[in-house]
Protein backbone atom coordinates (compact mmCIF):
# COMPACT_ATOMS: atom_id res chain seq x y z
CA UNK A 1 0.00 0.00 0.00
CA UNK A 2 3.02 2.25 -0.08
CA UNK A 3 2.78 5.45 1.96
CA UNK A 4 -1.02 5.57 1.88
CA UNK A 5 -2.75 4.94 5.19
CA UNK A 6 -6.57 4.69 5.16
CA UNK A 7 -8.54 6.75 7.69
CA UNK A 8 -10.56 3.63 8.50
CA UNK A 9 -8.78 0.26 8.50
CA UNK A 10 -9.72 -1.91 5.49
CA UNK A 11 -11.20 -4.74 7.62
CA UNK A 12 -13.57 -2.28 9.27
CA UNK A 13 -14.49 -0.72 5.91
CA UNK A 14 -15.40 -4.18 4.55
CA UNK A 15 -17.45 -5.09 7.62
CA UNK A 16 -19.26 -1.74 7.61
CA UNK A 17 -20.26 -2.22 3.96
CA UNK A 18 -21.52 -5.73 4.69
CA UNK A 19 -23.46 -4.38 7.71
CA UNK A 20 -25.04 -1.55 5.71
CA UNK A 21 -25.72 -3.33 2.39
CA UNK A 22 -25.72 -7.12 2.86
CA UNK A 23 -26.65 -7.82 6.50
CA UNK A 24 -28.92 -10.79 5.81
CA UNK A 25 -27.95 -14.46 5.89
CA UNK A 26 -29.87 -15.09 2.64
CA UNK A 27 -28.20 -12.29 0.66
CA UNK A 28 -25.34 -13.15 -1.69
CA UNK A 29 -22.64 -10.56 -2.26
CA UNK A 30 -19.25 -10.43 -3.95
CA UNK A 31 -15.80 -9.17 -3.17
CA UNK A 32 -16.07 -7.08 -6.36
CA UNK A 33 -19.18 -5.25 -5.08
CA UNK A 34 -17.49 -4.45 -1.78
CA UNK A 35 -14.28 -3.34 -3.51
CA UNK A 36 -16.21 -0.97 -5.80
CA UNK A 37 -17.87 0.67 -2.78
CA UNK A 38 -14.51 1.04 -1.00
CA UNK A 39 -13.02 2.66 -4.12
CA UNK A 40 -16.00 5.06 -4.33
CA UNK A 41 -15.44 6.05 -0.70
CA UNK A 42 -11.84 6.96 -1.66
CA UNK A 43 -10.26 5.55 1.50
CA UNK A 44 -7.96 3.09 -0.26
CA UNK A 45 -4.71 3.30 -2.20
CA UNK A 46 -5.65 4.17 -5.82
CA UNK A 47 -3.14 1.65 -7.15
CA UNK A 48 -4.89 -1.31 -5.48
CA UNK A 49 -6.73 -3.97 -7.45
CA UNK A 50 -9.14 -6.65 -6.28
CA UNK A 51 -6.15 -8.99 -5.89
CA UNK A 52 -4.72 -6.71 -3.16
CA UNK A 53 -7.93 -7.23 -1.18
CA UNK A 54 -7.66 -11.02 -1.10
CA UNK A 55 -6.12 -11.27 2.41
CA UNK A 56 -8.99 -9.22 3.85
CA UNK A 57 -11.64 -11.41 2.25
CA UNK A 58 -9.81 -14.54 3.38
CA UNK A 59 -9.87 -13.16 6.92
CA UNK A 60 -13.64 -12.65 6.98
CA UNK A 61 -14.01 -16.31 5.99
CA UNK A 62 -11.48 -17.48 8.62
CA UNK A 63 -13.29 -15.48 11.29
CA UNK A 64 -16.49 -17.34 10.32
CA UNK A 65 -18.30 -14.11 9.50
CA UNK A 66 -18.88 -15.28 5.92
CA UNK A 67 -18.66 -18.41 3.85
CA UNK A 68 -17.42 -18.53 0.30
CA UNK A 69 -20.28 -20.01 -1.75
CA UNK A 70 -18.82 -19.66 -5.26
CA UNK A 71 -15.83 -18.39 -7.19
CA UNK A 72 -15.18 -17.31 -10.78
CA UNK A 73 -11.57 -16.26 -11.35
CA UNK A 74 -11.11 -13.31 -8.96
CA UNK A 75 -14.81 -12.90 -8.10
CA UNK A 76 -15.85 -14.52 -4.83
CA UNK A 77 -19.48 -14.86 -3.73
CA UNK A 78 -20.23 -14.85 -0.02
CA UNK A 79 -23.08 -15.36 2.43
CA UNK A 80 -23.12 -14.45 6.10
CA UNK A 81 -23.31 -17.10 8.79
CA UNK A 82 -25.08 -14.64 11.12
CA UNK A 83 -26.20 -11.01 10.83
CA UNK A 84 -23.70 -8.40 11.99
CA UNK A 85 -24.16 -6.05 14.88
CA UNK A 86 -22.58 -2.65 15.36
CA UNK A 87 -20.38 -2.24 18.43
CA UNK A 88 -17.79 0.30 19.52
CA UNK A 89 -14.18 -0.50 20.38
CA UNK A 90 -12.99 1.76 23.17
CA UNK A 91 -9.37 0.79 22.53
CA UNK A 92 -9.08 2.06 18.95
CA UNK A 93 -12.21 4.25 19.07
CA UNK A 94 -13.76 2.79 15.88
CA UNK A 95 -17.27 1.50 15.39
CA UNK A 96 -16.85 -2.17 14.56
CA UNK A 97 -19.13 -4.81 13.08
CA UNK A 98 -19.18 -8.40 14.30
CA UNK A 99 -21.29 -11.41 13.45
CA UNK A 100 -23.48 -12.62 16.31
CA UNK A 101 -21.45 -15.81 16.79
CA UNK A 102 -18.00 -14.30 16.13
CA UNK A 103 -15.40 -14.03 18.84
CA UNK A 104 -15.68 -10.63 20.55
CA UNK A 105 -12.35 -9.23 19.31
CA UNK A 106 -11.87 -5.97 17.44
CA UNK A 107 -11.31 -6.71 13.72
CA UNK A 108 -8.93 -3.75 13.43
CA UNK A 109 -5.57 -5.44 12.81
CA UNK A 110 -3.81 -2.64 14.74
CA UNK A 111 -5.99 -3.20 17.82
CA UNK A 112 -7.40 -6.72 18.37
CA UNK A 113 -8.84 -5.68 21.77
CA UNK A 114 -11.43 -7.85 23.47
CA UNK A 115 -14.86 -6.28 23.23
Amino acid sequence: MGDFSPKTPIPIQIRKIIFEKFNDTETRFTNDAIFEIIKKNEDIDNSWTIDDMEPYFNEICRSELTRNIAQNLTTLWFKLFDPLEKLHCNSCNFDIYLGLSEERVCPNSNCKATI
